[in-house]
């Protein structure tokens, strides 16, 4: 039977990481041969789903002076008879950048402050081919060509599967997720590169893009930030009111003296909503004691809203209508 005289392999996609030749079945070798591996590549001689040996970069002739492996691969394996059979399977080992990952469903996050969270992650990584011979034999398999696409879909799930390890390891809470992206990236890439090994890859680069919680845990993220100092109520108190007081302007019926006592209100309202979440810590080492009933206002505190409603109209924010309805439901309230 005539043997092939030259096996090489041209990936013309970019994304071929294995193709085997012949794409089915042995394929017949003849001494003298030519086997090119190109840059970037290696080749694995295979009998019987038995890796024999790798070939490097560069044109190998196959003949018994010149490669004194095919002595053993001829008289061993095969039988002494030339010409024989052998399937090869090439291994693209250089770098494949720009691979995407992304939570398919969200990452079911616990969180000290705020119980349970439902975050979405995605990124992007680098990978090569460390061990050529181990990746066929653990992954490949007799598949005749294996690519980008194919290996994305299984690493894609180690990626996830260690994301919500790594998060419980690396933080506590979501509301301080900003500051910890470092950790979180250097965590992922050391736990799934032992993965990547696992299998005969070798990961490069990882990169987390975003980590994504739901938006009202976004918003009280932002408010967090914004404060500057988070931990002392009285501050967030005054931050989410003055806040309140600076979109009652804008807010739909939120207009004249009534929409603005509303306003204070509703600001002093989310402000404490905002701080029990974020400060539970806190309030559990103190005791819970009974609130006292809602006292009338003092007259200091009449004196107080007085002012600040004149303050209003001097501003242009009330009319002078509006500020006298204003006093005169104050006053009656002494």
């Amino acid at each position: 039977m005539a043997g092939i005289d030259v096996i090489e392999w041209r990936d013309v996609s970019g994304n071929e990481i294995v193709h085997r030749w012949p794409e089915y079945g042995p394929g017949t070798v003849q001494l003298g041969a030519q086997l090119t591996v190109r840059e970037s590549q290696e080749a694995i001689f295979y009998r019987d789903g038995k890796g024999l040996d790798v070939f490097k970069v560069g044109r190998h002739t196959l003949t018994t002076a010149n490669v004194p492996l095919l002595q053993r691969i001829i008289n061993i394996p095969f039988g002494g008879e030339t010409p024989f059979q052998a399937e090869v399977y090439f291994v693209n080992m250089r770098t494949f950048t720009n691979m995407k990952w992304g939570t398919a469903s969200p990452v079911v996050f616990r969180d000290s402050e705020l119980d349970m969270v439902r975050l979405r992650s995605y990124g992007a990584y680098t990978f090569r081919v460390g061990n050529s011979q181990l990746f066929v034999n653990e992954v490949v398999g007799t598949q005749h060509m294996y690519d980008t696409e194919a290996v994305a879909s299984w690493l894609r799930d180690f990626i996830c599967a260690r994301l919500n390890d790594v998060l419980g390891e690396v933080m506590d809470t979501v509301l301080d997720l900003p500051k910890y992206y470092d950790e979180i990236g250097s965590a992922m890439r050391a736990r799934v590169g032992q993965d990547f090994q696992n299998y005969g890859l070798e990961l490069i680069d990882f990169v987390i893009e975003a980590i994504t919680p739901p938006d009202a845990v976004l918003e009280m993220i932002d408010k967090r930030s914004g404060m500057g100092a988070v931990g002392d109520m009285d501050r967030f108190m005054k931050y989410q009111t003055a806040q309140a007081i600076g979109d009652m302007p804008n807010a739909e019926g939120g207009g004249g003296a009534a929409g603005m006592g509303m306003g204070l209100g509703a600001g002093a309202g989310m402000g404490a909503a905002m701080m029990a979440a974020m400060s539970g810590t806190a309030q559990q080492q103190q005791p819970q004691q009974p609130q006292p009933a809602a006292a009338p206002p003092a007259a200091e505190d009449v004196e107080t809203r007085l002012t600040k409603l004149a303050s209003l109209k001097e501003k242009g924010l009330i009319t002078e209508e509006e500020f006298a309805q204003r006093k005169a439901q104050i006053l009656s309230e002494l």
